[in-house]
């Protein structure tokens, strides 16, 4: 796979894991207003960690929800602080070569 269909895969599971997470957030939402089986902040937790945290941020502020309740808010806050830095650190060239390295590894 080369670099610009990594970086199409990647872009593309951007988009879908974003979708997913503020889908997920609008159901818990709809769940919350009905009385139904709500989805689990955990679950929320986790799509945001494994990449939908624009998604949940977005959901959050449009839908007005869980944007007060903590530790819930500090911990998607705390998720989006370290893919930040994670973004930051892969400017730096030498630390981008070896997270290629690594990626190509886990694929190939």
């Amino acid at each position: 796979m080369s670099v610009g269909e990594t970086l199409v895969a990647i872009g593309l599971y951007g988009i879908g894991i974003n979708t997913a997470s503020f889908l997920a957030f609008a159901w818990d939402k709809h769940c919350a207003r009905n009385g139904l089986w709500r989805v689990s902040e955990q679950t929320l937790l986790t799509i945001a960690a494994i990449g939908g945290t624009i998604g949940a941020f977005v959901a959050a502020s449009r839908l007005r929800h869980k944007t007060v309740k903590e530790p819930f808010r500090t911990n998607l806050r705390l998720i989006a602080a370290i893919q930040a830095i994670a973004l930051i650190a892969l400017c730096v060239p030498e630390v981008r070569r070896v997270a290629w390295q690594f990626v190509r590894a886990a694929f190939s």
